[in-house]
């Protein structure tokens, strides 16, 4: 395992992510699931990278399509959009 692996990220969301996150019937549990997988291993967990860039990434959680970037430097996850299932 790398050490990108085994510290918690600190997760942060980008203002439309955020706009949906507050939309969310269950945003708290949806919050604590995404950091306890993709806070954890962001590069794990199904996730994909998106256009060859292997911190920016898409995966899903709780039926949710959530796109964010990773800087492993600074130990942070930023989603950038989150999609909702209809």
């Amino acid at each position: 395992m790398s050490p990108r692996h085994r510290r918690v990220h600190r997760v942060t969301y980008a203002p439309p992510a955020d706009d949906t996150l507050t939309k969310m019937g269950d945003a708290e549990a949806f919050r604590a699931e995404l950091v306890r997988t993709l806070g954890r291993a962001p590069y794990d967990h199904g996730s994909t990278p998106v256009r060859d860039d292997p911190d920016r990434r898409e995966a899903t959680v709780r039926s949710a399509i959530v796109l964010y970037y990773v800087s492993a430097s600074v130990h942070t996850l930023t989603v950038v959009r989150l999609i909702l299932s209809p």
